[in-house]
């Protein structure tokens, strides 16, 4: 992925403020729902989606930043100190002495050639190890836990857009990662929008039969185009014909679970605010928030009728 400075269209000098309002705008111009005759659109904002991730996120940005992490979140390998491990002034550079009295020799027996006894020598030496060093302190460090530690396989990320209904749902979503591996997951309850799932042990497998790595998933939850989260509540506006609004009557309502019937009482004003209990999103306690609808008294089209009644209202005499 290119850089997500670039992406964003923001200086590495950008506020948090300045990175969200760039990722904001651009997730409104690139949206799939905005752009179904662009299928560019699409990658776009996937693109958005994964330099947010990094950038909005203030430790990742970090690591980025210092060069530890690349575009797609994943650790960058930093090299030997020495250089490379296997050349002429690395630990495994044959038969050249290095400052400081170490002298590392290569053998052309295969037997002779032991890396797990090259690196346990340096280990045991830098913890305090050798004959009995680690038994002596109790401690199980040295070399067997730094290369327990760097066995483990890579971590994955990814960015996984889904939609109100997808919150609600219960039912598994496929993520699919960089590699082209699919993963079809179960969200938690209450799953919030920039929350990143951990699933242990889904990473990249390690060397040597070593712990796998983890997956990492961010959430990105795309804008509904009529609710808008409140917390765990929803909010919308529902229209309200005149005519029901005065003398009250039944409007069928859009929710996440489907159609429900709105009793509108007479003499129904704008503004007023219908709940609806449990139609919300759900929340970490496995419950749901609430659906609020403001009413929007809506005008009937030319309707001569009703503008002559008004007209006649508007000549009547004061209190008649």
């Amino acid at each position: 992925m290119r850089d997500p400075y670039a992406v964003l269209g923001v200086a590495k000098s950008a506020s948090d403020k300045e990175i969200k309002s760039a990722f904001r705008k651009l997730a409104k111009k690139y949206h799939p729902d905005a752009n179904s005759n662009d299928p560019a659109a699409a990658g776009r904002f996937n693109e958005a989606n994964q330099a947010y991730e990094i950038l909005g996120d203030k430790d990742k940005r970090a690591q980025f930043d210092r060069g530890e992490i690349d575009a797609e979140g994943k650790p960058k390998f930093q090299g030997f100190a020495g250089g490379d491990p296997f050349g002429g002034s690395g630990p495994f550079g044959g038969g050249r002495a290095r400052p400081g009295g170490f002298e590392y020799r290569s053998s052309t027996k295969a037997e002779d050639f032991d890396a797990d006894s090259i690196f346990s020598s340096l280990f045991e030496g830098a913890f305090g190890g050798g004959a009995g060093g680690a038994r002596r302190s109790g401690a199980s460090g040295g070399f067997s836990g730094a290369k327990k530690a760097a066995s483990k396989g890579s971590d994955i990320a990814a960015n996984l857009s889904i939609d109100l209904q997808d919150v609600v749902s219960n039912e598994k979503v496929e993520v699919a990662f960089a590699s082209g591996r699919k993963l079809a997951i179960r969200l938690p309850m209450g799953v919030e929008d920039g929350q990143t799932i951990r699933l242990r042990g889904q990473g990249q497998p390690a060397p040597a039969g070593g712990e796998p790595g983890d997956a990492l998933i961010t959430i990105r939850i795309t804008p509904h185009r009529r609710f808008r989260i409140d917390g765990r509540d929803l909010r919308c506006e529902v229209e309200v014909p005149l005519e029901t609004a005065v003398l009250g009557g039944r409007l069928e309502v859009e929710t996440l679970d489907g159609r429900v019937a709105l009793n509108v009482p007479a003499w129904t004003n704008s503004g007023k605010t219908f709940r609806f209990k449990g139609k919300g999103l759900t929340t970490k306690e496995g419950g749901r928030g609430d659906l609020y609808l403001r009413a929007e008294i809506v005008l009937p089209d030319r309707d001569e009728e009703l503008a002559a009644l008004m007209r006649q209202r508007a000549k009547a005499p004061t209190g008649s």
